[in-house]
């Protein structure tokens, strides 16, 4: 029978002889670096590990390496256990702590720790290990995905403490974490302040100001960036984002084509691209648009499939949506989220079906596990509130294991508001928002004021001005913006300072003589909150920010397309009413997009049917 020899150890000391049931154990340093060089599992790599142990003093040459082999493999597999590793090698170097730092940033449940293993390396009695300019992007990835600003900015401070203020890698990392956890003044300032900016510098400050909902911003860096770096599809899913969130049609119509002529097929495929694409066609009023964009994706992931069904819920097309989800679930075999719920619930909630929403919410619990948000509740009670059960909203916001928020109470108020609800119901939901807020809004006192005004209560409505006086509380103005031409034009309430205002205002006259025709008589709850006199009242209504744009829209607009209108706030319930004869009167579609939703006029009706 042959015999062999082992290899010679690594340094003198006890072997073990005893090796039955051990698999692919072997002592020579060369065959264990050739293990780790290959895709190892970890029983395997405990094996491994355990021979490493036995076989190479910590004070080899070749240690460090192998410790470094072994933690990197165990961080992608069991964290507590490169943990263990690393902290029971006497002198981890800086790309050890890199390696399980990262891994914890990287991770789904245990980012917090990656915090606390820097702090760990920074503290350090023997200091064997510096950080690096990959320490900091790895940490500050943390930071930043548990929103941890204190933390971060002392992060910064040993950036500049280590003279890494100047390293590109470096400095976009501090863009990210300042822009996430919402100091997007300190993010731009590190990035004006760069020496060298590369091209994912760009992205990272362009995609910050678009989540940040900076649009017009991020849109101005697009240009300044084309001067110096040509955009990429990471570029261009924040381009199109921020037309999504202006509503800038024309420039979202580019991007598209750029995407297409310029990018290569993986690109024009990806479905993260091609699911901002269907966002901001939803968000920009062409639905039909998205949908094509939507039904020539290659592959669809949940995210598509829920930008789809909440454009089609934010357009009032119900059914549509809900069609959109039953294909989904049914035919595709994609699991819903709680994101889907949303829109399936916003679909309900703007079409007034109540039974239907009760029946999802109840599918989104028991059948998908999907536990309720705060989100889920609100579209619940709102859906609720307008459908005039007020009660049956209370009740349910009485049993929620969550605490409301002024949102849920903001609906409440804002229901009993339009179903004439006592005052005393009405006035107790405005305590309660609030109490929620904690701070002052002008919203709440707007609805209150109209609660009073439904029931003559003309002394209240003037010491709620008062009030809102002495508090230094303002309304929110009324602003619209209409694109023409690929310019974004902006309207205030009362708007005199545009160029066309002379032009703008006979348009307004002449809709004006044409609602006198025919005999029409303005609702007064969207006037101001003080009793005036009704000239003064219709005065008013009539200069609200979206009819100064629609006139804008009719003088400029060309001879079939859609006037497309964006406002802040909520279409009051006259402009709603005069929109629609609008539409009719000049046999022109208008979309408007109000704070909460989408309508379409055209021929005197609109898609939201009267309930919104």
């Amino acid at each position: 029978m042959a015999t062999t020899t082992s290899p010679p150890l690594l340094f003198s000391g006890p072997t073990s002889t005893n090796n039955q049931g051990q698999h692919l154990i072997h002592n020579s340093r060369t065959h264990l670096i050739h293990l780790l060089n290959e895709p190892t599992a970890m029983p395997q790599l405990k094996q491994i590990h355990a021979q490493t142990l036995r076989t190479v003093d910590t004070t080899h040459p070749q240690a460090l390496f192998l410790y470094s082999k072994i933690l990197r493999h165990s961080s992608l597999a069991d964290l507590n256990y490169a943990t263990r590793v690393l902290h029971h090698f006497p002198k981890p170097n800086s790309f050890m702590w890199n390696t399980l730092i990262r891994a914890y940033a990287r991770s789904t449940n245990h980012k917090h720790k990656a915090t606390e293993l820097y702090e760990a390396m920074m503290t350090m009695e023997e200091k064997t290990a510096a950080p690096d300019n990959h320490t900091f992007p790895f940490v500050l990835k943390a930071c930043a995905y548990t929103f941890s600003l204190c933390e971060g900015k002392q992060v910064h401070a040993h950036v500049l403490k280590h003279g890494f203020e100047s390293d590109t890698h470096v400095c976009n990392s501090l863009i990210h974490f300042y822009a996430t956890c919402g100091c997007l003044d300190l993010a731009g300032k590190i990035f004006h302040r760069m020496n060298e900016r590369n091209g994912v510098s760009w992205n990272v400050m362009i995609d910050s100001c678009a989540k940040g909902g900076k649009f017009e911003t991020a849109l101005r860096m697009f240009g300044e960036m084309q001067k110096v770096h040509d955009p990429d599809g990471y570029t261009m899913q924040s381009v199109i984002s921020a037309c999504a969130g202006l509503g800038a049609l024309s420039l979202g119509l580019w991007a598209h084509a750029y995407v297409l002529k310029r990018c290569d097929k993986n690109m024009v495929d990806d479905a993260l691209v091609n699911t901002c694409l269907v966002d901001m066609y939803c968000k920009c009023g062409e639905l039909e648009i998205a949908k094509q964009v939507f039904e020539s994706m290659p592959s669809r992931d949940v995210n598509s499939w829920n930008s789809m069904i909440l454009g089609f819920a934010m357009h009032g097309k119900a059914e549509a949506a809900l069609d959109c989800y039953v294909r989904m679930v049914k035919v595709e075999n994609i699991v819903p989220n709680s994101i889907t719920f949303v829109g399936v619930l916003s679909a309900c909630n703007h079409r007034g079906m109540v039974d239907e929403g009760i029946v999802h919410f109840d599918v989104m619990t028991k059948e998908y596990n999907v536990e309720p948000r705060l989100e889920h509740y609100g579209c619940l009670v709102d859906l609720f509130a307008r459908a005039g059960r007020i009660d049956e909203a209370l009740n349910l916001v009485s049993e929620m294991p969550i605490k409301p928020d002024a949102v849920i109470w903001r609906s409440l108020l804002d229901a009993c508001c339009k179903q004439h609800a006592s005052v005393e119901l009405s006035e107790e939901m405005a305590k309660q928002v609030f109490e929620s807020e904690g701070s002052v809004c002008s919203g709440v006192y707007v609805l209150l004021s109209k609660v009073y005004a439904s029931a003559c209560m003309w002394n209240d409505v003037g010491l709620l001005r008062k009030l809102m006086s002495h508090k230094g509380v303002a309304k929110e103005p009324g602003c619209s913006l209409i694109e023409i031409d690929g310019v974004v034009h902006e309207f205030f309430a009362g708007d005199t300072t545009h160029l066309q205002s002379k032009n703008i205002y006979k348009v307004v006259n002449e809709i004006e003589k044409k609602l006198e025709s025919i005999g029409y008589l303005p609702d007064n709850t969207g006037a101001p909150m003080v009793d005036e006199v009704n000239d003064g009242k219709q005065n008013t209504l009539r200069l609200h920010s979206e009819r100064l744009a629609i006139a804008f829209g009719i003088l400029n607009s060309r001879p079939g397309v859609p006037i497309r209108v964006f406002k802040n706030l909520r279409v009051c319930n006259d402009c709603h009413r005069v929109i629609k004869l609008i539409s009719r009167f000049y046999n022109v579609e208008i979309i408007v997009r109000d704070r909460a939703r989408f309508h379409h006029f055209k021929d005197g009706i609109c898609s939201c049917m009267d309930y919104w």
